[in-house]
Formats: C-alpha cells, sequence, structure tokens
C-alpha cells in the first residue's frame, strides 16, 4: 500500500521506552509520501521520563511533521468534524492482560 497522500492521524501514547523508535517511524511515513497528524495522551504530552523529556519529544514531533501536536480532548474531537483522515496509528498499542 502506498502512503503517498495519505492523511495519517498518529497517537502517542505512554510507553515511553518506544518513542525513539515511533518517532523514526514517524520520519518513515513521511518519507513514504503520507501527511502525519500527531496525537499525544496527556501522560505522553507532559511527562518528563528516563527515556527523554516531554519538550523535547514534543519539539521534535512537531518539527518533523509540521504541524502542532493534538493533546487535548477538545482538540482531539476536531478530528471528526475537521480534519478527515485514511488511517489511525495508535503506538504503541499494548494491554497487560490478567488471566
Amino acid at each position: 500500500m502506498s502512503l503517498k497522500d495519505k492523511r495519517i492521524a498518529f497517537v502517542l501514547s505512554g510507553s515511553f521506552h518506544t518513542f525513539k523508535i515511533i518517532k523514526k517511524q514517524i520520519k518513515n511515513i513521511i518519507k513514504d509520501g503520507a501527511e502525519v497528524i500527531p496525537i499525544m495522551t496527556d501522560n505522553a504530552y507532559t511527562l518528563n521520563t528516563k527515556f527523554g523529556k516531554a519538550k523535547e519529544n514534543i519539539e521534535e514531533i512537531e518539527q518533523v511533521t509540521k504541524r502542532k501536536i493534538i493533546h487535548t480532548i477538545e482538540e482531539a474531537e476536531q478530528i471528526e468534524n475537521k480534519i478527515l483522515t485514511d488511517i489511525l496509528i495508535v503506538a504503541p498499542c499494548t494491554r497487560k492482560y490478567d488471566c
């Protein structure tokens, strides 16, 4: 599947140890011709961890995507109404199962 001219909403959640890999994938997606709309959960947007500072992650993602990160419920609601996307990626998308 070609990503050329696709609009991709890319959500980063709070598994901070994966951010380095995820940021690389965002760059690859853009290199393949897609427009990336960055979205971060509240924790991903605000927390500093041993894997990086929130401000540095935000700056890098906004620089490479050339878009402000969507990080509030109010901003995210606009995706449905004003920003149509072709693809939604949530990364990482993990779940711990207690069976």
